[in-house]
């Protein structure tokens, strides 16, 4: 099991080793397992990598994240120039009808509201708006209402879970209310925890998934 010091050393290799960052600009701390990070980026992509980044490394239970966006005044944008291109990256995405999304922007930070069938189609919207410069963040509130009604079925889900080779499903308990679908127990990684997430949301009629999922590496150890 990591102790603080190799977690925290892992994690800041781990920021390293992206290119869109630079290392020096994010302050890293862990202890028991919960990690911190600090430090001023130049884009909100910067800040969304940094956090990636940490959460693909073993032994990370939570994250704090505390990085603050703060651009050189050359790039500074006004909300209405913000919405502008935020509307225009939104239309330029086929993945999803860009009619039923609004865009609200308030001191450079963007929320997304609306319904769509899809869950990849809510992370597309959000993804349209990563990279635009000016944005300090991004509050996703869009709404997963499924066009079908076919009845979820807990089995298909758990199914899908076993067919992923990124997912150690042993220890997932699938649930299934409605249209919502509930997932418990222990994985080893964050990365497992979201990619079981993101499996759950394929699945048809689906509206909702609550990840209930526990992160602990040394499960996996003595397991």
């Amino acid at each position: 099991m990591k102790n603080n010091s190799e977690l925290q050393t892992d994690v800041q290799n781990a920021i390293k080793w992206e290119p869109l960052l630079n290392a020096a600009e994010i302050g890293v701390t862990a202890k028991d397992g919960v990690v911190s990070l600090t430090g001023v980026v130049d884009s909100y992509a910067k800040k969304m990598e940094a956090e990636n980044a940490a959460k693909k490394v073993i032994g990370v239970k939570a994250l704090i994240e505390s990085i603050e966006v703060r651009f050189p005044n050359a790039w500074g944008k006004s909300n209405g120039e913000i919405v502008i291109e935020v509307l225009k990256a939104l239309k330029n995405n086929y993945s999803f009808p860009d009619d039923k999304v609004t865009v609200k922007v308030e001191d450079g930070w963007v929320t997304l509201e609306g319904e769509l069938p899809w869950n990849y189609q809510k992370e597309e919207a959000k993804g349209c708006v990563n990279y635009l410069r000016g944005v300090k963040g991004v509050t996703n509130n869009i709404v997963i209402k499924a066009e079908t009604h076919d009845t979820i079925e807990q089995k298909e889900v758990e199914a899908a879970l076993r067919r992923s080779l990124s997912v150690n499903d042993s220890d997932i308990k699938v649930r299934v209310l409605g249209t919502k679908v509930t997932l418990s127990g222990t994985v080893n990684s964050w990365y497992q925890k979201e990619e079981a997430a993101r499996i759950a949301w394929k699945t048809p009629g689906i509206w909702s998934v609550v990840n209930d999922l526990a992160v602990d590496y040394y499960y996996e150890l003595v397991g």
